[in-house]
């Protein structure tokens, strides 16, 4: 009973908190470390503790199964080589960077320990940066490399972090031994992640029930990742490429009231999950520094500031010179522009639920370990609240250009699809509805012929008015129901027509 009060205040707590960081312009996983930290030190907070085979999975599996779905192959093939700079070549670098300053910093650490505390502070996380993103402009094709960044860093790092952590515990690596396995892994999930997407979409096109629908997408999620796990593969590659192929395959089957349904219990699970994490690793703080002496608490608080410096300097010095002159397409080299985008990318490093599902799934037997966990989730606030906080002001002040390519592509797209619609009606029966509906596409369709890109209007000329007369209808239904002339369950019945009728009325920014 305790421990679902607790969980109850948390999540309360988390939601305040997630609105204080909209109004501020803030990235919401800065103010839930804040609060997880702050928990630590609250008297009578339960000490739980997460099995760490478990760590990985809950906390994971999902988020990139969400993450995955969202990403853009396309754009990914077009930014490819500052993606993979910086999700392969950054990753590598900051481990071993970390690593080097682990070692100089606690010389009896192990190196197998310090290689693991480098992979796990290595990964930015591209919700944070998103989050900021909703209230300062970032170019299209940076926000796409910072999700592409995401996205693949996971799978370096975590291999980086599964090899050191094995020979951590284990007391040493043989590569001889190790290799072939780890590469048939890889290569198994690159295949295995894909084909089981195509299966899965075949397995699930008819299902039409969202609760259905979406316990079957959370199976997956979950399913894949042990699977793999069993099996020696790479979770990370073969939710993430599962992800991108059912993205590929679903739209065309999946029904549209499962995918709305589906899109907002998503983003709730991502949420929550966030909370989950930031709480469980914010609570063990307090019990780590317990268990340090005065002389380990020292030790622990230099590691913690300079592997933060690290990572932090690490990324600035890997994207100015490299990707940041070269790969980001603003402008000729040498321009203000390019040299604003590679100052924006390597300021949007910010650390999160990647790095902390990791510190806490480290084994118990993990040389150590206190000092890791605390390391990592010092890192993660730090960056959270230096960078988190300022990289709106700084994308503000920098003002980079953007041509606006989704709102061009989507604009001339939303004509061709009036196009096919008009198209339709048109061999349709005659009758005044059909007629004023042919009206409507033809008004839009004059709109986009008007413009000198072809972009059609975001919603339909009667959209407008339809929205009136929506709104009048519900507020009458209402009062019916006020009145007793209608139950409830013929009011609630009602009520989902014209959510469903104003939503088919309203541009999506309007939603």
């Amino acid at each position: 009973m305790v421990i679902f009060e607790w969980t109850v205040m948390v999540l309360l707590g988390a939601v305040i908190l997630t609105a204080l960081a909209g109004r501020l312009g803030a990235p919401y996983p800065a103010f839930l470390a804040v609060g997880g930290a702050a928990l630590a030190f609250v008297p009578g907070v339960p000490n739980l503790r997460l099995d760490p085979e478990l760590a990985l999975a809950l906390f994971l599996a999902p988020i990139l199964l969400d993450a995955g779905f969202d990403a853009s192959l396309r754009d990914l093939r077009h930014s490819w080589q500052p993606v993979l700079g910086l999700a392969v070549g950054a990753v590598v670098v900051t481990t071993l960077a970390v690593a080097v300053v682990a070692r100089i910093v606690v010389p009896d650490m192990p190196l197998a320990a310090a290689i693991a505390l480098g992979a796990i502070v290595a990964p930015p996380d591209a919700v944070a940066a998103l989050a900021v993103l909703k209230h300062a402009p970032m170019p299209h094709r940076l926000a796409t490399i910072l999700r592409g960044e995401s996205l693949l860093n996971d799978a370096a790092s975590l291999l980086l972090y599964r090899l050191a952590v094995g020979a951590a515990v284990a007391g040493g690596f043989h590569a001889e031994q190790v290799a072939p396995s780890f590469l048939l892994g890889v290569a198994g999930s690159l295949v295995a992640g894909p084909l089981l997407a195509i299966a899965f979409v075949a397995i699930t096109r008819r299902v039409t029930d969202p609760p259905t629908a979406i316990v079957l997408q959370f199976v997956a999620a979950f399913g894949l990742w042990l699977a793999a796990e069993r099996l020696q593969m790479s979770g990370v590659l073969v939710v993430v490429t599962f992800a991108m192929m059912v993205a590929r395959k679903a739209p065309g089957v999946t029904a549209p009231r499962a995918r709305i349904v589906s899109y907002a219990v998503w983003d709730t699970a991502v949420f929550v999950i966030n909370v989950l994490a930031f709480v469980l690793i914010g609570i063990q703080i307090d019990p780590i520094l317990a268990r340090l002496n005065g002389t380990d608490q020292w030790q622990a608080i230099i590691l913690a500031a300079a592997v933060f410096v690290t990572v932090t300097v690490v990324r600035i010095a890997w994207v100015l010179p490299t990707s940041g002159l070269r790969g980001f397409g603003l402008g000729k080299t040498g321009d203000r522009s390019r040299l604003g985008a590679g100052m924006a990318v390597s300021w949007a490093g910010m650390r999160g639920i990647v790095t902390v599902a990791a510190a806490l799934a480290l084994p118990q037997a993990f040389p150590y370990r206190d000092l890791a966990v605390f390391t990592a989730f010092v890192t993660v606030l730090g960056s959270l609240i230096l960078q988190g906080l300022t990289l709106s002001p700084l994308l503000r002040y920098l003002r980079l250009p953007d041509d606006d390519p989704v709102g061009r592509e989507a604009g001339r797209a939303r004509a061709a699809a009036y196009g096919a619609a008009l198209e339709s009606l048109e061999s349709g029966e005659d009758c005044a509805s059909t007629d004023a509906l042919r009206a409507e596409f033809r008004t839009a369709l004059s709109e986009a012929e008007a413009h000198e890109e072809g972009r059609a209007p975001e919603s339909l000329p009667a959209d407008a008015a339809r929205r009136d007369a929506i709104i009048a209808a519900r507020t009458k239904v209402l009062e019916m129901r006020r009145q007793g002339e209608i139950g409830d369950d013929a009011y609630f019945l009602l009520e989902e027509e014209f959510d469903w009728a104003e939503l088919n009325a309203t541009p999506r920014k309007d939603s």
